[in-house]
């Protein structure tokens, strides 16, 4: 992304919350830019001696409804959502007399505030912002061209943005994701509180219909906090893996908390989702006794690396960032050694939901604190094996969890079933990507490289989409990926795969793609014709003996 800045020539400005917008609004003004406001910030900021157009001056109207309606209107939105790169767009602007805007101000009604304060539903409904989620979408969108600041705690940054020639595009992408997951955020409290109204006229009306006292719930998720908290759920979460779903957390062992007992160093609390991925990849870390990093995204691994010899963590992360930097964002990492400054400053440019590790180096803390939306998680180390249990329709299935300690799992077990034996470095290459692939979700195929993955097929139905998925994401999502040089990462790695091939086309697809050598169970009826294919490419063939499904 370029860094070149783009001046802030006209700003936005409509908050709720006027904590620090006479300050900007100063600031926005001494560096020359016009300043566009709304009813009550407008009134704000022309108090202080600050020159401000009233918003209704640029559509021609009032405010109406009550104030429901204030900015809906084409000579706002137009000026947010104008791509200023594009002649069309800059022509139909002037065509109509529309200014562009470079920088939007807004920060949201306080819905969830006054839900917790106890508000009516009328005064909870009217504090459902229309207006604002729209002008702040408007503009994250167009981060192109606009920059978007949704909260106070950003207006030092857009302060010194406007001194230094406004705000470059890495910058102004960074301030869009931050402004997407604010509206996000708002309207999932919005989801739920609408959801538990209609859930209490639901049960008021059973109750009115029943004979006797109404229904009594008896359901975890239906008791009060303080009844839960002693069922051992003391943790009530915003919501479960959907918005309409409630959910709750216990911690089962408080003599060894682990994950769910975790300390939040910084950023908001963690949801659902944020457990089970954090989770993932706490489990796929602890299976390398090397410095490991994992990045998880939707219980599965898109980059997981190994320092070698010589490397630290941040050398694992970055090689872990670069199996699929594209599926990257968003995601999870975990790492099985303390965060350095090094890594953390790898870490800070991408959008990341949650880092967690069993600690960190004070000036790598510091510096991931600056992102306010990521969760910063200290956990002890996790130990291998134990129990998973899985609640099931009517019942309960326990089973060891997969530790990684099967005889096969020992490279010096396998069985060499065609080409000639690896050399150290492939070997290591190898019993790396066995390790590795059990953290992937059957159908699984792991393409490794220099202790690094450089593609997963994961997931998939049958094992010869798991192939084809793995080979295109090696050559199409690395960090070079674009032009006519881009690398292919398939030719020349290796191969593991979770269970046997069923037939050799799975195989002859990675073979095709230029693996070197392929570790897998065996046990197929067909072995022999998987031997074969490899036998006749001069492809390194190990059988493990084991299998490493993941439901």
């Amino acid at each position: 992304m370029t860094d070149t800045r783009r001046p802030l020539r006209r700003a936005l400005l409509s908050v709720f919350d006027k904590t620090g917008v006479v300050e900007l609004a100063r600031a926005l003004h001494d560096a020359g830019a016009e300043i566009v406001s709304t009813g009550s910030t407008a009134a704000t900021v022309r108090e202080a001696g600050v020159p401000v157009t009233p918003v209704e001056e640029v559509t021609g109207f009032p405010e109406m409804l009550d104030g429901r309606v204030k900015t809906l209107h084409p000579r706002i939105h137009g000026g947010i959502l104008a791509d200023q790169r594009l002649e069309d767009h800059r022509s139909q602007l002037a065509q109509h007399d529309i200014a562009p805007f470079d920088l939007v101000v807004v920060n949201l009604y306080p819905f969830a505030d006054t839900v917790a304060a106890g508000g009516s539903a009328a005064e909870i409904i009217e504090k459902i912002d229309i207006g604002g989620p729209s002008m702040v979408r408007g503009a994250a969108k167009n981060f192109a061209s606009v920059a978007v600041v949704v909260e106070p705690e950003g207006y030092a940054q857009a302060a010194r943005a406007a001194a230094e020639g406004g705000f470059t595009l890495a910058e102004r992408q960074e301030l869009a994701s931050i402004a997407f997951q604010v509206t996000a955020d708002y309207d999932a409290a919005i989801a739920d509180w609408m959801l538990a109204q209609v859930e209490d006229a639901a049960e008021s009306d059973a109750a009115e219909g029943a004979e006797g006292p109404g229904v009594s719930a008896t359901h975890l998720l239906d008791v009060s906090e303080a009844e839960a908290a002693e069922l051992g759920f003391a943790t009530t979460l915003r919501y479960g893996e959907n918005p309409h779903q409630r959910a709750r957390l216990a911690v089962t062992d408080p003599e060894a908390p682990g994950l769910a007992g975790a300390e939040l160093l910084g950023g908001k609390p963690m949801s659902y989702n944020n457990y089970v991925d954090a989770d993932a990849a706490a489990r796929a870390a602890v299976d390398h006794d090397a410095p490991c990093v994992v990045v998880m995204k939707h219980n599965n691994p898109c980059g997981i690396a190994v320092a070698t010899e010589g490397e630290d963590i941040a050398s694992a992360h970055a090689r872990a960032h670069g199996t699929d930097p594209v599926s990257a964002y968003g995601g999870v990492i975990a790492a099985n050694r303390p965060v350095t400054l090094a890594m953390a400053q790898q870490v800070k440019p991408v959008f990341t939901e949650v880092i967690l590790a069993p600690g960190y180096e004070q000036d790598a803390l510091e510096l991931l604190r600056g992102k306010k939306n990521l969760r910063i998680l200290q956990v002890p180390e996790r130990p291998r094996g134990g129990l998973e249990v899985r609640p099931i329709w009517g019942g309960t299935l326990v089973q060891d969890a997969d530790a990684i300690d099967a005889a096969g799992d020992d490279p010096a077990a396998w069985t060499l079933a065609a080409g000639e034996a690896a050399d150290a470095a492939t070997l290591a290459d190898l019993a790396f990507a066995w390790r590795a692939v059990r953290a992937v979700k059957s159908n699984a195929i792991l393409l490794a490289k220099d202790s690094a993955a450089v593609g997963i097929g994961m997931g998939q139905v049958n094992r010869l989409d798991s192939c084809r998925l793995a080979v295109a994401r090696a050559n199409t999502l690395g960090e070079h990926a674009e032009g006519e040089d881009a690398p292919e990462r398939a030719r020349g790695a290796v191969a593991a795969s979770d269970a046997f091939f069923p037939f050799a086309d799975g195989a002859q697809i990675l073979i095709d793609a230029g693996v070197s050598a392929i570790v897998q169970p065996g046990g197929s009826i067909r072995d022999e014709e998987v031997v074969e294919a490899c036998r006749a490419a001069g492809v390194t063939l190990y059988l493990t003996g084991t299998r490493h499904f993941a439901h």
